[in-house]
């Protein structure tokens, strides 16, 4: 059964898109730590991120540097930060969330809850800017 990434990146279930090419893509977390948190998958559903091969692994941080980028152009914050953990979707992502301290990656406090207008604008704002 795909998971609810593939089914994402088929367009079988809504996402806040901010990015995507042939490989990968990049969506909003909708329980996201911080505003403008995003996950960034290859569109090839593998479990755990090391078992990408070695192609598609640097493929996938290539394209995860230049959402990032994007990101820190258009949220006030001091970094981008980048956690792996893999655990609660069998399919890989990487975690890209807005930080200005290290407390900000804590990924067991209460998650935000950010309105869908909003959600919105900062995925157009993020899109806006990735530059391919």
């Amino acid at each position: 059964m795909a998971s609810i990434f593939s089914r994402i990146v088929a367009g079988e279930i809504p996402c806040y898109k901010v990015a995507e090419n042939d490989r990968y893509f990049a969506f909003l977390d909708i329980n996201p730590v911080a505003k403008g948190h995003t996950l960034v998958i290859p569109k090839h559903e593998v479990d755990y991120i090391f078992d990408l091969d070695d192609e598609e692994y640097a493929g996938l941080m290539q394209f995860a540097k230049k959402v990032a980028a994007a990101m820190r152009s258009v949220i006030d914050c001091k970094r981008i930060g980048v956690a792996v953990m893999g655990l609660e979707v069998p399919h890989t992502h990487v975690h890209l969330v807005p930080i200005s301290k290290e407390s900000d990656m804590n990924f067991f406090k209460e998650k935000l809850t950010v309105g869908a207008e909003e959600m919105a604008e900062i995925a157009r704002k993020i899109s806006e800017a990735v530059e391919y």
